[in-house]
């Protein structure tokens, strides 16, 4: 999976490669049809159980899934902030690294 895509484009991707449509796709998650097309446009947020669907009945790793929905959650508090995102996200980086440390401690 690509990294750059967002949470929605990726699960949009895997449903028109399988050529699904997002009634057969909602119908077997138990959810409403409109509930997943704003997911793949990204107007609303997937929950952690529908992540773990989404990710069994694509038969792709939840691991990935997660990464690019908390990617997004991420991205959309700095993106605001154009002159230094980058450095926001170095230091967050660094601190997930010293948070990680010290839980071994």
């Amino acid at each position: 999976m690509q990294q750059e895509r967002t949470f929605g484009e990726t699960i949009k991707k895997l449903r028109e490669e399988r050529n699904l449509t997002l009634k057969d796709v909602a119908k077997h998650l138990q959810i409403d049809t409109s509930m997943l097309g704003k997911i793949e446009k990204n107007n609303r947020k997937a929950t952690k159980s529908l992540i773990e669907k989404l990710a069994a009945f694509y038969n792709v790793n939840s691991k990935e899934l997660k990464i690019a929905f908390l990617s997004d959650q991420v991205i959309y508090e700095v993106i605001e902030e154009k002159e230094f995102a980058q450095e926001i996200l170095k230091a967050a980086e660094a601190k997930v690294r010293y948070l990680n440390l010290k839980d071994k401690v």
